[in-house]
């Protein structure tokens, strides 16, 4: 999809942390898209900064954290430029819906679960949820039962302690989609979940994608959830996107390294399961060039040298030097 297209628009986004070590970069120049009724996974390993670009969308950035540059727009509006209140007045909930990867962190143990959402729905449920309370309660019972929960109204009145991890995520899921948002930020929202529940919800995800035109940015380790359920992927490596393609084409279609070695980790390819070498470097240390060339078995003179530029297809984009003509390799080193 073209970025003229998108619901959420997020351009040359970066984010810092200022540490004992100097600036930790944690999200470095991040360009992604995401076109209404569109399902965009995002990959990569753990601390990549999958989860801290879901929290800048969201606004909810960690004390001390400093906005290098960028913008992130919703429908055309910059939400860096929103302050707290209105953000949670107007955006969170209302337009932007999220499911958090532990879901036993979204509810206070000292209240009723079914409580703490009508309270969310009370302050940002569209008109077509109903009006009162017990609209609400009738409208959150639909989407728990669509969900595949177990005897939702015996649930909503039960206190956290006293539902399990699947129950606590399916419940959190609702929250997010009872309100109707326009997108909707899933971080890792099946972990909790049993396989066949992970599917039920993700079938879930795409109708509403589909028929609502709902936008979802999906964050996942999961590449068969990518290849069976997204339209496209991003893969992030160290704060940064390395490639961009249509989830169609991950399988045969991967150009860069390290999208190519995550693929090679999944356990459903044939032959034997290869892991990849060394670690996620240390935001504060990173490798010169190419971030990912200290692990990457492709790697040449130019890659610890130079960042490579984007090479962009109608559909995809790559950042590495593979994909460079050996002329602009050679004259990036000469002129160091």
């Amino acid at each position: 999809m073209t970025d003229a297209a998108a619901l959420l628009d997020v351009r040359s986004f970066s984010l810092g942390f200022p540490t004992d070590a100097g600036l930790a970069r944690v999200l470095d120049g991040v360009d992604l898209a995401v076109g209404r009724g569109e399902i965009v996974g995002l990959v990569g390993e753990s601390g990549c900064g999958k989860s801290t670009l879901v929290s800048s969308i969201l606004g909810i950035m960690p004390r001390g954290a400093q906005v290098l540059g960028g913008r992130i727009d919703l429908d055309g509006e910059n939400l860096l430029d929103i302050g707290e209140a209105e953000l949670s007045a107007r955006i969170r909930a209302s337009r932007i819906g999220f499911v958090p990867q532990d879901p036993f962190q979204s509810f206070n143990p000292l209240f009723r679960v079914g409580g703490q959402i009508l309270e969310v729905m009370r302050w940002h449920a569209p008109a077509s949820a109903g009006g009162t309370g017990k609209a609400h309660r009738q409208h959150l019972i639909r989407a728990l039962e669509r969900l595949g929960m177990p005897d939702p109204e015996t649930a909503l009145e039960r206190y956290p302690h006293e539902l399990s991890g699947g129950q606590l995520q399916r419940l959190t899921i609702a929250c997010a989609m009872a309100c109707e948002p326009e997108l909707i930020l899933a971080d890792e929202p099946t972990s909790a979940l049993d396989v066949t529940t992970q599917q039920q919800i993700l079938v879930h995800l795409n109708e509403l994608a589909r028929e609502r035109q709902v936008a979802v940015l999906l964050v996942t380790h999961d590449l068969g959830i990518v290849a069976q359920f997204c339209d496209s992927v991003a893969v992030m490596y160290a704060g940064q996107l390395v490639e961009t393609m249509p989830a169609r084409a991950i399988v045969d279609g991967a150009r860069h390294p390290y999208t190519r070695m995550l693929l090679a980790c999944h356990p459903d390819r044939e032959g034997a399961l290869t892991g990849i070498p060394g670690i996620v470097p240390d935001l504060t240390q990173m490798p010169g060039g190419c971030r990912f060339n200290p692990r990457c078995p492709s790697a040449m003179d130019v890659c610890s040298a130079r960042t490579p530029r984007a090479s962009r297809s109608p559909e995809s984009c790559v950042r590495c030097w593979l994909y460079e003509a050996s002329s602009t390799a050679e004259a990036s080193i000469a002129a160091e």
